[in-house]
């Protein structure tokens, strides 16, 4: 797998596995042009999907948010709660691609970097 550094890897319920593979293939079109565009360099989910990306409408990790917002959640957990799944689900997108990418967490953040093993 493309996970160097090995961890849990931790499935998101309450989605379908359409919607896992749609958002899944999203985030692997973000990882790749953050590894074009900056290579060597670390990211994490914030830094693809977060701060100035952090409006999810009309991009498949809506479905995360309005998932946690059905159960009832206000606003502000529904946000946090999306953002820990799309987590999750980024840290399963590169372990199932076919890059290597190292991994580190710190404090509470899950960060990868690209390694070229050419």
């Amino acid at each position: 797998m493309a996970l160097i550094d090995k961890s849990e890897i931790r499935e998101v319920t309450g989605i379908s596995q359409v919607e896992r593979k749609s958002i899944m293939n999203f985030l692997q079109g973000a990882v790749y042009c953050w590894c074009k565009n900056r290579k060597n360099e670390w990211f994490s989910m914030w830094d693809l999907m977060g701060g100035d990306n952090y409006y999810w409408d009309g991009t498949p990790l809506l479905v995360l948010y309005t998932k946690h917002e059905n159960k009832g959640k206000d606003s502000e957990q529904a946000v946090k709660d999306a953002g820990k799944d799309s987590g999750w689900l980024l840290k399963k997108t590169v372990h199932e691609d076919i890059r290597y990418f190292e991994s580190k967490k710190e404090e509470l953040t899950r960060k990868y970097r690209w390694v070229d093993r050419k």
